[in-house]
């Protein structure tokens, strides 16, 4: 049974996604959210979908951190981010977080079926956009690098510390001792190749800040 599940926090945006899904995929599931948290109870709760189709601007999603995090949790689900910004950098960036896909909320309906056939059948889609490639920007492809060695539960612990949760508030929120905690963060520290809790956020922030300057 195909199950997909669209992202995005317009509902025309959603429909016109769903008459698109149903054009190409004849999906006998198809699930909506509005937002980050939506998304992911929807995907924890129905087990791995076939397709996640993710708008990087909804509530919650803190720029591609947010695309770092569902990759995180949910590796086996292929994701295609859906943006009505058309700019190159940004397509190699999401591309860099472990996107399968990206495609401009302008692109006609048979140019998306193409695209998320291609995708469902295992490739990568890239859209060929107007304009000269920009230099490769290695330093953000490293932050989505080393972010995504990150488990769920740190992921979590990281996103928790950049709103500048205590590490007995963390261990609440998450029913885990305030020992685990502390053995999370000191694996993030690690895995993030920073010393300390500020750095870590502002480093998972740099993702965040990269793709707003995109978007404008």
């Amino acid at each position: 049974m195909t199950k997909i599940l669209i992202a995005d926090d317009h509902p025309m945006v959603r429909d016109a996604l769903r008459s698109a899904v149903g054009y190409t995929c004849q999906a006998e599931q198809v699930f909506e959210a509005g937002c980050l948290d939506d998304a992911t109870r929807l995907l924890a709760a129905q087990g791995d979908m076939d397709l996640l189709l993710l708008d990087i601007n909804m509530p919650g999603m803190n720029g591609l951190s947010g695309l770092v995090s569902l990759r995180s949790q949910f590796p086996a689900t292929p994701v295609v981010v859906v943006s009505a910004h058309e700019d190159r950098k940004l397509v190699r960036e999401v591309i860099q977080c472990g996107a399968a896909g990206f495609i401009p909320k302008s692109t006609p309906r048979d140019g998306i079926a193409a695209a998320l056939r291609l995708v469902m059948e295992g490739g990568v889609y890239v859209p060929e956009l107007p304009g000269e490639d920009e230099p490769e920007d290695g330093e953000t492809a490293e932050i989505a690098r080393r972010l995504a060695t990150l488990t769920p539960q740190q992921m979590r612990v990281l996103e928790m510390l950049g709103t500048g949760k205590l590490n007995k508030e963390i261990a609440y929120e998450l029913s885990i001792t305030e020992t685990t905690v502390k053995a999370h963060v000191s694996a993030i520290l690690q895995k993030l190749k920073v010393y300390s809790r500020t750095q870590a956020v502002v480093f998972a922030n740099r993702l965040q800040m990269e793709q707003a300057r995109s978007s404008f």
